[in-house]
């Protein structure tokens, strides 16, 4: 762990250590809500239609850390437009999913991310960044509001 942290757009061959990071992401997510999220797998190709289509769309971007040759984080966001005549027109920037491998929790990888999704943002002449947190994710919620994000809404469910 003492290579430094590097960080570069990832391309459709980054798409197998997208999956393999992505586990994290279904540990995290199955542990409380097991009733939606399906549980971590070895088998991580499992996740490969799931993360390869982070690279098909325009508009789409994903970025990877790593530390040495070994992929560490990653990020994905989109754009859209905001229209309809109750809406103001916008670029909107969405963060998809950020994902640090435990190991590297607490180094500032996610922040680092989060900045260069919000540089691309503002690149693509976004007026909006915006994601959606679960409120079980505690060290998210935290880092997303030390960054200056602001509670919008309540999504609310019911289990059927």
């Amino acid at each position: 762990m003492d290579d430094a942290v590097t960080y570069r757009l990832a391309t459709l061959d980054d798409a197998l250590s997208l999956c393999e990071l992505g586990q994290v992401l279904c540990d995290v997510h199955h542990a409380a809500r097991p009733d939606i999220y399906a549980a971590p797998t070895e088998d991580f190709s499992r996740d490969l239609a799931h993360w390869s289509g982070r690279f098909e769309k325009a508009g789409q971007v994903v970025f990877i850390a790593h530390a040495g040759l070994e992929a560490v984080a990653f990020i994905t966001a989109s754009l859209s437009a905001s229209s309809g005549p109750l809406m103001q027109p916008q670029t909107v920037a969405r963060v998809g999913s950020v994902c640090v491998a435990e190991a590297y929790w607490g180094q500032g990888i996610g922040r680092h991310l989060m900045g260069l999704v919000k540089h691309w943002a503002l690149d693509n002449d976004a007026q909006d960044l915006r994601l959606s947190v679960w409120s079980f994710n505690e060290r998210a919620v935290r880092m997303y509001t030390e960054l200056g994000f602001e509670r919008r809404a309540l999504e609310m469910g019911m289990r059927l």
